[in-house]
């Protein structure tokens, strides 16, 4: 039976996403020396971990020369919004709530973001 591919976006994949938002259409081989300063993965690691980025519809690749370039299907803002809202339903039982408390108990927000958070409620709450 094949194996089902899943949508989430694991940590490694998400660290190849960032690589290709920010230097666009890439080789597996620059994505690779991108990753090196935090990860040390062979080169067909970074092929495989691609693949199976461009299998889960979050990759376009296109054929240049000999090499396949990869270019993101989504953009940061819809990959972070899927992780987030992921994480809010696994770990807070879909209260958004609770993981904003979470973050202002453990003190994860600065004064000023608190600030900006206290203006942004006022705005939505206004509006």
């Amino acid at each position: 039976m094949p194996r089902k591919i899943q949508r989430r976006l694991t940590p490694l994949e998400l660290e190849i996403m960032k690589v290709l938002w920010e230097t666009g259409p890439a080789s597996v081989t620059t994505v690779q020396e991108r990753l090196a300063r935090s990860h040390e993965l062979a080169y067909t690691t970074v092929q495989t971990m691609l693949n199976i980025l461009w299998k889960k519809g979050k990759l376009t690749r296109t054929l240049v020369e000999r090499a396949y370039h990869y270019r993101p299907k989504v953009s940061r803002q819809t990959a972070v919004g899927q992780a987030l809202r992921d994480l809010v339903q696994r770990a807070f039982g879909g209260s958004a709530e609770e993981l904003v408390m979470t973050l202002v108990e453990t003190k994860q927000l600065t004064p000023e973001a608190l600030e900006r958070l206290r203006k942004l409620v006022k705005e939505t709450k206004d509006a």
